[in-house]
């Protein structure tokens, strides 16, 4: 039993692992997409939009989460749901703000256009992939409350 619940374990943590390595990569993809126009704006000695800024916020907050939960321990701390709801609520948002200024735009052969159409999309996924992670950290911390220890299940959990 005992190599079996290990084996159990580590796929576990291994579909975890590859979980919180694509929020990385679709959190950075954000913020290359978004950082784009910041960088042009910069160069160009022009003011940085907000809407940008809170995408790229967002994208930074979301990778480093992630990179956090890539850490065995981290992730079992109790009541990480509600950050990962706050990320999901940031996505949303984000989703919300830029689909209402592109999705319905036409790119006409202009790529920065077709970028942030494409961007918008990736920011649903994102908020899609945060929302899986606050219910499976929820159903993670309801499961654990009220338990035995792992090792002796002598002591409450």
């Amino acid at each position: 039993m005992g190599l079996l619940g290990g084996i159990e374990m580590t796929l576990s943590y291994i579909a975890h692992s590859i979980f919180r390595f694509i929020q990385l990569v679709l959190a950075l993809t954000v913020c290359g997409l978004y950082g784009v126009d910041l960088h042009r704006a910069d160069k160009e000695h022009k003011y940085s939009d907000g809407k940008w800024v809170y995408a790229e916020i967002t994208g930074s907050l979301s990778a480093l989460t992630a990179l956090l939960y890539l850490i065995p321990l981290i992730s079992h701390i109790g009541l990480l749901f509600i950050w990962d709801t706050i990320l999901f609520i940031l996505w949303i948002a984000l989703f919300g703000l830029f689909g209402n200024m592109y999705i319905h735009e036409r790119a006409e052969g202009d790529g920065g256009v077709q970028r942030m159409k494409n961007a918008v999309w990736v920011d649903l996924v994102n908020a899609l992939l945060w929302l899986v992670s606050a219910v499976g950290m929820l159903g993670f911390w309801v499961r654990g409350r009220g338990g035995r220890t792992r090792w002796t299940g002598r002591a409450a959990v």
